[in-house]
């Protein structure tokens, strides 16, 4: 499967009254995206406002961020099975907004919901301070129940994203990338001499507001299959969770999923990617015990000589991470995990909830719980007045002064567990 990304750089969004694309800079009509989202009855009001790295603005509670993009010659669209028709994307031409993205925010839905800030030290933790933010702020009907609300807000960033991507369809793009990865037998045999490579991409499927969309259906009722990384990479995958803002995909991650093109990068070089896995995060110890075993047979039958597992979230989590990565090693195949820790402010405490001897190769997005003071900034995109209770933050975390006290926890994308931020490690 053969994918060509057209990648056009956003410089500057600008509100008008047209519509367009010309020399990097997009201008949007404000009217015409809030007609689209308010056709959606649960939702009472939106008002579309810009952030741009390096304002003094602080943006929160953040639900998601979808990076816009369209299909080009293709007879589905983006993100299917949940706005578009179930068609399989990973093919063909797809030209991609760079350096924006659409940010849903409002009232709280769950609080395991996100600070992002464009400038000082939040700013530091965050991907999405380095891009111009088109943010949706978004409110629900009254009394609407919170799934409902969830939903609306997703279906709300998805259709927007979708619909600002068309302005570059007929934009030519800035470089065009081609990833390719070849039917199974035809893959190995290009390159027989190195060794196969997968990715074992763990979805937050535990309910509740913990959930991830596979081509619309809910990943949690999946038994781990097998995808063709560009799959992912062109809109199969939708975040549609509230977990710890320090360690959630969001739909722009999964689009972006940097392991997948670090893997692609080293295809045919060093390694010989074959393809991933996706597996879910179960809440119960029997449906764990199924995925897990899944995993393991699909790396064996694939003849697999090595995996890297990323997670998603912590906790309860740590447990289908442990197991996937045990299972694959008694196969006799290496892995490599990626996850983030919560040990403590001090960060004396035990990292994972699990572990296992066989373990070995682990890499860290950092410690969540390491505290930050946020300078106070000059605007807000949304509301502070849940900042005490959300994951991260406590009694007193926001200050009379404006500032807040937070762990990192509580800062999108702060851990992120595919590697997509700036945390790193020093030897001393």
């Amino acid at each position: 499967m053969k994918l060509e990304v057209g990648n056009i750089q956003i410089r500057e969004i600008v509100l008008g009254t047209e519509e367009k694309i010309v020399d990097g800079v997009l201008t949007i009509n404000p009217e015409k995206i809030r007609e689209l989202v308010l056709s959606d009855d649960r939702l009472n009001d939106c008002q579309i406002e810009l952030a741009k790295p390096g304002d003094s603005i602080r943006i929160t509670p953040v639900k998601d961020v979808i990076e816009p993009r369209t299909k080009v010659d293709f007879a589905g669209g983006v993100f299917p099975g949940v706005i578009n028709k179930v068609n399989i994307v990973g093919s063909g031409r797809t030209h991609v907004l760079k350096g924006c993205g659409v940010m849903t925010v409002g009232k709280i839905i769950g609080f395991q919901e996100g600070i992002v800030d464009m400038q000082g030290p939040g700013a530091e933790l965050t991907p999405f301070s380095k891009i111009i933010e088109i943010c949706l702020v978004l409110s629900p009907k009254e009394d609407l129940p919170t799934h409902q609300y969830e939903e609306a807000a997703r279906y709300a960033g998805l259709k927007v994203g979708e619909y600002i991507g068309h302005f570059g369809e007929a934009v030519e793009p800035d470089e065009i990338l081609t990833y390719e990865t070849l039917p199974l037998l035809e893959q190995i045999q290009q390159y027989p001499d190195l060794p196969k490579v997968g990715y074992v991409y763990m979805l937050q499927t535990q309910g509740l507001l913990h959930d991830t969309y596979v081509y619309g259906a809910d990943a949690k009722h999946i038994v781990p299959t097998i995808m063709y990384p560009t799959e992912i990479m062109d809109g199969a995958i939708i975040s549609g969770n509230c977990v710890s803002a320090c360690d959630k995909n969001t739909t722009y991650h999964h689009l972006n999923n940097p392991v997948i093109h670090d893997l692609y990068d080293k295809h045919g070089k060093e390694i010989n990617f074959v393809g991933v896995i996706i597996t879910n995060e179960t809440v119960y110890l029997q449906d764990k015990v199924r995925s897990s075993d899944f995993v393991a047979k699909l790396t064996e039958y694939l003849g697999l000589d090595g995996v890297i597992i990323s997670q998603e979230g912590f906790g309860n989590p740590d447990t289908d991470l442990i197991m996937n990565c045990k299972k694959v090693e008694e196969k006799n195949i290496k892995t490599v995990i990626v996850t983030d820790e919560y040990a403590g402010r001090d960060g004396a405490s035990q990292s994972l909830a699990d572990a296992d001897k066989l373990a070995t190769a682990v890499v860290t997005g950092g410690n969540a719980n390491e505290t930050i003071i946020l300078p106070k900034m000059e605007n807000v995109i949304g509301q502070l007045d849940y900042t005490d209770v959300i994951a991260g933050g406590f009694d007193g975390s926001l200050r009379e002064d404006g500032t807040i006290e937070v762990e990192i926890q509580a800062i999108t994308g702060a851990t992120n567990e595919l590697g997509f931020n700036k945390m790193s490690a020093k030897g001393v």
